[in-house]
């Protein structure tokens, strides 16, 4: 009789990957609000993602860009469980990290000062460890704030030690709150405060993945060591539906540890529901990746239109936005040289990071003119600016009345001309001579 294949040990499986997969989630977190990756500037009224610039005004890609990540959330809950908790949740990984540390700093402490009485060993250890909390509290909480005010700006407020202005007083309130958190309630907050945890088990039903713990043939030897592994300090052993359970697989690489050593496969592993099957038992790749049933396979339908929707939105979004709309309290005044004055007012913005010039011309109506700079304006990332300008056309070259033309925006460097239809109101009389009624209206 064959015996079964040793099982790799504890650091060596799901420990290891999910150790790598926090210490990349931990770099993404603090270089995402440096590069403008995703990052709400609430000083300038901005929203960053991946790159593009978006305008407070523009809400209706913001409010794309929240659905596609309010329905990414949901499927990767109802599918992967609490996968999101286990490798990638940011206070799962600085609780854990903690608790190393508090761990390490103990056991130094009980090394080098095995003189003194166990009290004074607790307070040494409490002190050390709240001496590097501390930092790491200010490093993690000036990152956290510079998702929402510039790191610049927040860099020079934290070397002043402004607890004066409002980013001051944020940054200084959640540097506390960081610390607190991670000195005294750490995994706490996952199962007494966190909403995306009782989120999460609303949504799993029988094909979410989770921890499994089957034991059918009664081969628990009861070490208790996945007891001990566990972070949230659970036995997987009662139930896999717990509320504490993160589904971090620490407990199957504990059990594999010692039950690898007599030769035998582990009792804990990733299931599918409560099938007890294992989550790459299954022939079909869709289903060993977890769509496994029509709602899945909808809800990534959906995640695909809303990605597709925003990316094709942002793609097309015009980094300089003008907009011109006519002066009608003045329909048209005439000019000492002949000319049929129109004036419209625009406004332009940047939402680029980079200067721009802005030109305007005129199509489909013959002799019509921008009257004013033929250079156009220049716009610097972020400006916004409203002025007004005249159309002029020969009044004997157009037809009496309304016509109609397009005004070309033109934007530089690099965006794609803007055709912006308007009209444009000459005098029922053709004459170049000015009627009485609007020299009247001019003079004033």
């Amino acid at each position: 009789m064959n015996a079964a294949p040793r099982v790799t040990l504890p650091g060596t499986k799901f420990h290891r990957v999910r150790k790598t997969v926090q210490s990349i989630c931990v770099t993404i977190f603090i270089l995402l609000p440096l590069f403008d990756v995703m990052r709400v500037d609430l000083i300038r009224q901005r929203f960053y993602f991946f790159g593009a610039e978006l305008w407070i005004s523009e809400f209706s890609i913001i409010f794309l860009t929240m659905m596609f990540l309010w329905i990414f959330i949901a499927a990767m809950a109802m599918i992967y469980g609490r996968f999101y908790c286990g490798y990638l949740c940011p206070q799962m990984i600085f609780s854990e990290a903690a608790n190393t540390i508090e761990k390490r700093v103990a056991k130094l402490v009980n090394r080098n000062f095995s003189g003194l009485s166990s009290n004074a060993r607790k307070v040494i250890a409490h002190a050390a460890l709240y001496a590097i909390l501390l930092p790491a509290s200010i490093f993690f909480s000036f990152v956290f704030v510079s998702f929402f005010i510039p790191p610049a700006d927040l860099f020079h407020r934290l070397l002043s030690f402004d607890i004066r202005t409002a980013g001051g007083i944020v940054g200084a309130s959640v540097t506390l709150v960081t610390f607190l958190d991670f000195a005294f309630l750490r995994q706490t907050f996952c199962t007494a405060i966190c909403p995306y945890g009782y989120l999460q088990n609303m949504l799993a039903d029988k094909h979410t993945l989770q921890v499994f713990f089957q034991d059918e043939s009664g081969g628990c030897i009861h070490c208790e060591k996945c007891v001990r592994a566990c972070p949230m300090g659970i036995d997987i052993r009662k139930s896999s539906h717990q509320l504490e359970c993160t589904h971090c697989a620490e407990c199957i690489d504990a059990c594999s540890s010692v039950l690898g050593r007599m030769g035998r496969q582990t009792l804990i592993h990733y299931a599918w529901g409560d099938s007890g099957r294992g989550a790459t038992a299954e022939h079909k790749w869709y289903r060993r990746i977890g769509f496994r049933d029509g709602k899945r396979i909808a809800i990534l339908g959906l995640l695909t239109v809303y990605a597709t929707g925003l990316a094709i939105v942002i793609n097309l979004r015009q980094p300089v936005l003008v907009r011109i709309m006519p002066n009608r309290i003045t329909l048209y005044t005439l000019g000492a040289d002949g000319l049929v004055h129109n004036t419209f007012r625009m406004v332009a913005s940047n939402r680029g990071k980079q200067d721009a010039r802005v030109t305007l011309s005129v199509a489909d109506l013959a002799s019509a003119r921008v009257a004013g700079d033929p250079n156009g304006i220049v716009l610097k990332p972020g400006d916004e600016l409203q002025r007004e300008f005249d159309l002029t056309a020969s009044a004997a070259s157009i037809a009496p009345g309304v016509n109609h033309l397009r005004i070309l925006v033109h934007v530089a460097p690099g965006a794609k001309d803007q055709s912006l239809a308007e009209t444009f109101i000459a005098p029922m009389d053709t004459e170049p001579s000015t009627p009485p009624a609007l020299k009247a209206i001019k003079n004033k």
